[in-house]
């Protein structure tokens, strides 16, 4: 087995780590390096739960912290081995997030005494289903493993903080009307045509703007897809809109569920998924000390990440990571080599200066 070499510098580790395929449901050789790599070091405890791996320092200290990057990666898109040029590292996985793992790979081996006691968790299956993803199944089965004040998710956001996370749930409303032949429509009621009212109402919906630790949260309603229709000479009685509603980490799952089902009184709402959001935490002691050091002017998270799971266990986290998550899943992502050693350089900082 190749020995991943953790002293060698972020953007080589980097490089390292992408040329590891790892898409999701095949990291097992990734996950088996990094847990040799960190098993080396003896100011870590480290644990395997199936290709998760974490790693502890346990020094008595006032607070710990968590920092967590997953390690798999979108199927293959003719993007490997990995390639550098003009200060970037092109290939899979580059920026989505081998960039943001070789950081807490770098942290966790040269860190012998941080200010902090830090947890890093390194997951597998962040980019498929829910049930699969290596950070969910460790809130089932070792939640106490990821307890702490504050946690960083190394996710890309161009090295600037993106606190906490949307919400998101998307709906089905359906409109019923009564079949009947298009040729004698007045005998039965047109359920397409009764579907204009769901999408009136979307028209007229004014989003929230919701201002939470000083950042400001913008909402969104937007029908997504919609289906109906039985042939070519039938008047349809079902049609049914796709609808996907993201909402500020304020609002909880129940909330918006019940929020939802407000806007379309009168007619079937049936929820097909549904995640909550992540609150930014930003006024937490750990997590100013962070802004202080990482500095610029944090921004909202737009999107869902994990951070979400680290609220719903009471742990604040924000996304910090180099790299452009416009770029993310693309064929042509890359992460620049700058934004790898800033990004280091600023969390060395938080977790050596006095906390």
């Amino acid at each position: 087995m190749t020995q991943l070499d953790l002293t060698v510098s972020g953007p080589d580790l980097t490089e390292a780590l992408v040329n590891v395929s790892s898409v999701s449901g095949t990291e097992e050789p990734l996950a088996d390096q990094v847990e040799a790599a960190l098993s080396a070091y003896s100011h870590l405890k480290v644990f395997r739960h199936g290709n998760t791996v974490v790693a502890r320092t346990d020094l008595g200290r006032a607070e710990r912290i968590v920092i967590a990057g997953h390690l798999d990666t979108v199927p293959l898109n003719d993007n490997l081995p990995a390639r550098r040029a003009d200060g970037l590292i092109h290939g899979l996985g580059a920026c989505d997030m081998k960039g943001g793992v070789a950081v807490g790979l770098r942290l966790a081996a040269t860190l012998v005494e941080p200010n902090r006691d830090v947890t890093y968790v390194f997951y597998d299956c962040e980019e498929i289903e829910s049930e699969r993803n290596g950070l969910f199944k460790l809130t089932q089965s070792n939640p106490e493993l990821l307890e702490g004040v504050f946690a960083v998710v190394m996710e890309p956001s161009n090295a600037v903080v993106e606190a906490g996370c949307q919400g998101t749930m998307r709906i089905e409303v359906t409109a019923r009307g009564e079949r009947a032949h298009s040729a004698r429509s007045w005998m039965g009621r047109n359920a397409i045509h009764a579907a204009g009212d769901i999408l009136a109402r979307l028209a007229a919906y004014e989003p929230r703007r919701v201002p939470i630790d000083g950042l400001e949260y913008r909402e969104g309603l937007n029908a997504v897809a919609i289906s109906g229709g039985v042939a070519g000479n039938v008047v349809p009685d079902l049609c049914t809109v796709e609808i996907n509603y993201r909402f500020a980490p304020s609002r909880s799952e129940a909330e918006a569920e019940a929020h939802l089902r407000e806007i379309f009184d009168g007619y079937d709402v049936a929820v097909t998924d549904s995640a909550p959001g992540g609150m930014p935490g930003l006024e937490r002691p750990a997590a100013a000390a962070f802004l202080q050091v990482v500095g610029g002017e944090p921004q909202p998270k737009f999107g869902w990440t994990d951070v979400a799971r680290f609220t719903l266990l009471g742990v604040p986290a924000v996304n910090y990571g180099p790299g452009d998550p416009l770029y993310a899943h693309k064929q042509d992502e890359f992460v620049p080599e700058a934004e790898i050693e800033l990004c280091e350089q600023r969390l060395r900082s938080w977790l050596t200066t006095s906390a």
